[in-house]
């Protein structure tokens, strides 16, 4: 028995879309069969990505979105429902951080990963929450409303690693926050879940696993290695799809058994 999943007719809005995760999850979600509005700061590289989709049949579009700036976010989601029609999925993507000991962490270096990590997932969510409950409200009877909000997180949100304290505590703020969402906007068809990578070779920390330190981490891992973006295609695929109606509040972990 094999089983598919079609998300066609469906538009997913990812941020972070420029590189890494992101645009992976954008490819993911485009070969699936939804129209996909690709959000970041770096335009240009949204760009390549959207010709590079729509030449092998995807539909995309490219928004400017710099998740510290309230105003950018509400500037870009109108503008993708403006091109792509109602957003029915939204990956949470956007992520910094920084490497450095506890008591070396600025106010600069602590906003700089707060601002993104937390404060801007959550805006984001909520500004995207907002037309989707507004949707469900005014909705005819039998018509699809509602829709799925991926918070993209860490493994590092479930077990403290050194030398990323200010990280693990703004992803950890992102899976409480995943709850509250679940509980207060579950009753408008919106389901919201947080997905927790690994550590995932992207071309950001691809030079590490070559280094001394790198190499040292990958062999405390379980299996001495560690993940490519599309490890967790299957994972954000279940979050997403039409028929994942009674996974609401989850907390996925795809670490490849790191924080067992």
């Amino acid at each position: 028995m094999s089983y598919s999943i079609d998300l066609s007719g469906r538009v997913a809005f990812v941020t972070g879309a420029s590189s890494g995760l992101g645009a992976q999850f954008a490819r993911t979600l485009s070969h699936a069969g939804a129209g996909v509005v690709l959000a970041a700061r770096r335009i240009e590289r949204l760009k390549t990505l959207r010709a590079e989709l729509e030449s092998e049949g995807g539909d995309a579009h490219v928004v400017e979105l710099d998740v510290t700036d309230p105003d950018s976010i509400k500037s870009a989601v109108a503008h993708a429902e403006t091109e792509m029609g109602t957003i029915d999925i939204l990956v949470n993507n956007s992520g910094v951080s920084t490497t450095q000991k506890l008591v070396d962490v600025t106010p600069e270096d602590y906003d700089y990963v707060m601002d993104t990590n937390t404060r801007g997932a959550f805006f984001v969510a909520q500004e995207v929450a907002k037309r989707m409950i507004a949707r469900s409200r005014g909705a005819a009877p039998g018509t699809f409303t509602g829709g799925r909000i991926v918070n993209v997180a860490s493994m590092a949100g479930l077990k403290v690693l050194s030398q990323i304290g200010v990280y693990a505590m703004s992803k950890a703020a992102v899976i409480h926050m995943t709850r509250a969402m679940a509980l207060e906007w579950g009753k408008f068809g919106i389901n919201v879940n947080a997905l927790c990578p690994g550590y995932i070779d992207t071309e950001i920390n691809h030079h590490h696993w070559q280094t001394e330190a790198g190499q040292k981490l990958i062999s405390m891992l379980p299996r001495k290695r560690v993940g490519e973006p599309k490890d967790l295609d299957v994972a954000l695929m279940m979050l997403c799809a039409n028929e994942s109606r009674f996974i609401n509040g989850a907390v996925l972990s795809a670490d490849d058994g790191f924080g067992a």
